[in-house]
């Protein structure tokens, strides 16, 4: 009876270990960093990196990823440099190692720092322009508009002409009492617990593919909640295709309550000859806001790009004669160059003695840079000017801060490869990607042969922004789909998807990559970092794991380091 009781309790207990799996051992990773982000415009951000870096040496930490305009080293004034060898000091002083963010190309503030011609760009293909007075202006080809954009109209209780709200009542419904023109405008409100759809005004209409149109609307509001972080905006006007492919959006950031103010975006119709043109309220909010003056009307020569790899190209509509800049026009530029659309771009000026004749109708094909979200410019991954500024400044990088580790934040590259450079090169986008990565990394080790290079691992991941299942990523053409066959193996991918980390470390960790876990992202606990430990503890080749803030919160840093310093559960 003894032994066949202890016989049953020793079986129930292997189940219970086989239930519950092989206990995994909790590791102490090599690299244990946090980010951090600054202009070092002034001196106290030097205070600033001083504090988080005396954080990180008392509970454990070793590394800081900085993003400081590192990659714009040549152009920097010497105040910065001043500071910059400050930020070095302060590494030594601490033990704590500042790794630079440099390079980025979804965000591509540093090359277009040296040159806003280096945007991605999209391509306008045969524009109208006619001469007039020894200029060349753009033609609607066709005319286009929003029938019944001021909201006068209304038939069967819903606004007359648009697809969206089926009624009126719910969210949206006619004012005649506010207007910004006209007798009427139409309010927004009760946006809480509204159904879907019930809170988006929408309009197809037709245009003409490959060409460049702007959308406007005034917009006045009353009461509403702030913006949610990272401009997200509590209202949205965008262009889509008919399939439902967005093409341009523009978050808008109301003031709580403001008068009228116009909200301005274009887009580019693609391959598309019918455009859904909406604007729509942001859930979960309070307060009210009016619309009215919905309007859309093609652009000319608008954030006009020029580099090599951007050509303009002006021909007669009636010989197909192609005119020479330079000869028959003068050198056509944008000189506000904002990737904003509140702006006209320039005429084309007849020279002296052009073949040009007044009167003629002009068929004008160029590339314009824009903007996704509010304000995010992506540089082109093809044009060789962007691999000279990465040389110039990679040798300024090492002498100055002489760093063993570069961080290359390749994330959310949202536009990209409708240019002539890209075109040409007849690659996919994940084989641009790929190449464009192994180019940087040799840039470095032309420097640096031993630095260790980390990249964020979205683009490169088929459970993130590399999916194959999707026929586009935002204005790309294509996706990024196995772009991680085309990267150097020695790359350290920081893996920040926190729902997909087990997929996305085992996709990586699968190849031979070493990984690190990029945690935290502005919560008010630690259960993020802990259950990114808890994946990294089962990965092969995991190195590391950082505290990843993109608001400034650093109350946490020392429970995070004595977290992952220490492995304590707190």
């Amino acid at each position: 009876m003894k032994s066949t009781l202890s016989l049953l309790i020793l079986s129930l207990a292997v189940l219970a270990g086989c239930a519950t799996g092989p206990k995994t051992e909790k590791k102490i990773y090599p690299y244990r960093w946090t980010y951090m982000s600054r202009s070092l415009r002034n001196d106290s951000q030097v205070d600033d990196v001083r504090r988080v870096a005396d954080t990180c040496a008392a509970h454990g930490l070793n590394g800081i990823l900085l993003s400081a305009g590192m990659d714009q080293l040549d152009i920097q004034p010497q105040d910065y440099i001043r500071r910059l060898f400050q930020v070095r000091q302060i590494g030594r002083d601490t033990k704590v190692e500042i790794i630079p963010a440099v390079f980025s190309i979804g965000y591509g503030g540093a090359f277009l720092a040296h040159d806003r011609n280096l945007a991605a760009g999209q391509p306008v293909v045969d524009a109208l322009f006619v001469v007039k007075g020894g200029k060349a202006q753009l033609a609607a080809d066709p005319p286009v508009e929003i029938p019944n954009g001021g909201f006068e109209n209304t038939e069967n209780g819903r606004v007359a002409g648009f697809t969206s709200p089926p009624q009126f009542g719910q969210v949206i419904s006619q004012d005649t009492q506010v207007a910004k023109e006209g007798k009427a405008s139409l309010r927004f409100e009760n946006f809480g617990s509204y159904e879907a759809g019930a809170g988006k005004l929408a309009v197809e209409i037709s245009v003409h593919p490959q060409r460049l149109y702007r959308m406007s609307c005034w917009i006045r509001s009353e009461g509403l909640d702030e913006s949610r972080p990272f401009g997200s905006g509590n209202i949205r006007l965008q262009a889509a295709a008919p399939d439902g492919r967005p093409l341009e959006w523009i978050n808008i950031n109301m003031p709580a309550s403001g008068d009228w103010q116009q909200a301005v975006e274009a887009f580019n119709s693609l391959g598309y000859d019918r455009v859904v043109i909406s604007v729509e309220a942001g859930r979960r909010q309070s307060g009210k806001f009016w619309v009215d003056g919905l309007k859309v009307e093609e652009a000319g020569l608008v954030n006009l790009l020029r580099r090599p790899g951007t050509p303009v190209t002006v021909k007669s509509e009636k010989t197909g004669t192609i005119y020479e800049e330079g000869k028959d026009y003068a050198r056509l530029e944008d000189k506000e160059l904002n990737f904003r659309f509140d702006h006209d771009g320039p005429a084309i000026e007849l020279s002296p003695g052009s073949r040009i004749k007044n009167g003629e109708r002009l068929r004008v094909s160029f590339y314009h840079g824009t903007h996704v979200y509010d304000g995010q410019v992506t540089a082109c991954m093809s044009e060789p000017a962007v691999y000279d500024i990465m040389r110039t400044n990679v040798r300024m990088i090492q002498d100055i801060m002489h760093p063993t580790k570069y961080f290359l934040p390749l994330d959310e590259i949202r536009n990209g490869g409708a240019c002539q450079a890209c075109v040409s090169r007849k690659l996919s986008m994940g084989q641009m990607l790929g190449d464009f990565i192994t180019q940087t990394v040799n840039i470095i080790h032309e420097v640096n042969p031993d630095a260790e290079v980390f990249i964020w691992s979205d683009m490169l991941d088929p459970n993130h922004n590399a999916r194959a299942d999707r026929a586009y990523y935002y204005l790309v053409p294509g996706n990024f789909s196995g772009s991680w066959n085309y990267i150097p193996k020695d790359l350290v991918i920081a893996c920040w998807y926190f729902e997909k980390r087990r997929e996305s470390l085992d996709h990586f960790s699968g190849l031979g990559y070493r990984t690190l876990g990029a945690a935290y992202y502005d919560a008010d606990d630690l259960e993020n970092p802990k259950g990114w430990l808890a994946a990294l503890d089962a990965t092969p080749n995991a190195v590391g794991i950082m505290y990843t803030t993109w608001l400034d919160k650093y109350d946490l840093l020392d429970d995070f380091g004595d977290l992952v310093s220490k492995r304590t559960d707190r």
